[in-house]
Parts: structure tokens; C-alpha cells; sequence
């Protein structure tokens, strides 16, 4: 299967998250113009939730927002107010990744083939970087809310292990069973 080029790529990933945060969060985020990272970022603060993708295509998605904005975020999914990061904001962070790189996901499935996602795992903290361990380019989508900035990012290289099918009841290379 050869990638997804740049334009549905960016169809995708704009239209998976302003759905998310209009239909979840009622916030109207408006798309920036996309760009290709082609070196890790330098250290950073503020909060980052990254998911691994798997299936003929595999890598890592990512959302990255700002203190303060996760702490919004977070105010309008539980209906409460979060003047600081803490585990409900991060819980919180990562369901709105979970959903944002679902549906991400269910997009790229109709190009690349059935996908599976890890469960996301959340960072917070000043003076940090998140980078994946394989080669390649980041695809950084960028969108803005009432001055606040959120990057979503999406890294995707070829598997280089054949897989089998890895639906459920479905055979697949790796097993646990003896």
C-alpha cells in the first residue's frame, strides 16, 4: 500500500479534530496551515499524549496543547473547573486523544488497511521533548482556540514486520498462548 499523500492526510486529522472538539467540547477550533517536522522539537513545556498506531503502517500520533489550554479542555469535558494540571486533567487529555486519533485512525483505515492503537500515554512537565524512536518526519497539524494553540502530529512509516490479520478471532504472529 503506498502512504496517504499530504492533502487527505490533512482532510483527515482536521476533520477528526474539529469534530472532537465541536461535538465533545462545544469549541470551534480553526485549522492552521500544516507542516512537516522534519527535526525533533526543541524541549518544550505544557502537555503531550501520544498513541502508537499499528497494523501494514505503523508510528505514533500525538496532541500537544499548553498547560492552561488542558486545563480548559479538561473544565469543559467534566464540568468543573482545573486552575491547574492534575491526574483528572491528564485522564481527561488522553480520552480527547483517544477520540481525535480514533477517528484518525477509522480515516487512514479506508488508505492503509485495518490499524490498531495503544492505549495513550500522557506527559506533563517544562523542559521536555517527545520523540519517537523511528526515522522519518512528523506530519504537525496545527489549529488555534481563543489564542491557545493544540498540535496534533502524526509519524507513519511502512511495517517492516510482515502481520497477518489482526482482527479479533484472527490468527496473527504473535500470541501468548503456549
Amino acid at each position: 500500500m503506498q502512504p496517504v499523500d499530504q492533502a487527505t492526510l490533512t482532510g483527515i486529522v482536521q476533520a477528526a479534530t474539529t469534530y472532537v472538539f465541536a461535538t465533545m467540547l462545544e469549541m470551534e477550533l480553526m485549522p492552521q496551515a500544516p507542516y512537516v517536522q522534519h527535526v525533533p522539537p526543541p524541549p518544550t513545556e505544557g502537555v503531550v499524549s501520544l498513541i502508537g498506531l499499528a497494523g501494514k503502517w505503523v508510528g505514533t500520533g500525538s496532541v500537544f496543547c499548553s498547560a492552561p489550554f488542558a486545563c480548559q479542555i479538561s473544565s469543559r469535558m467534566l464540568m468543573a473547573e482545573f486552575p491547574a494540571v492534575n491526574d483528572e486533567v491528564l485522564d481527561a487529555v488522553a480520552e480527547v486523544t483517544n477520540m481525535v486519533l480514533g477517528n484518525v485512525k477509522t480515516g487512514l483505515e479506508e488508505h492503509l488497511g485495518p490499524m490498531g492503537l495503544s492505549i495513550p500515554t500522557v506527559v506533563y512537565g517544562k523542559n521536555f521533548t517527545a520523540k519517537t524512536a523511528g526515522d522519518g518526519d512528523w506530519n504537525v497539524f496545527p489549529f488555534t482556540y481563543d489564542g491557545e494553540l493544540i498540535e496534533v502530529k502524526i509519524h507513519l512509516a511502512p511495517n517492516r514486520k510482515p502481520i497477518e490479520r489482526i482482527r479479533h478471532g484472527f490468527s496473527h504472529p504473535y500470541s501468548l498462548q503456549g
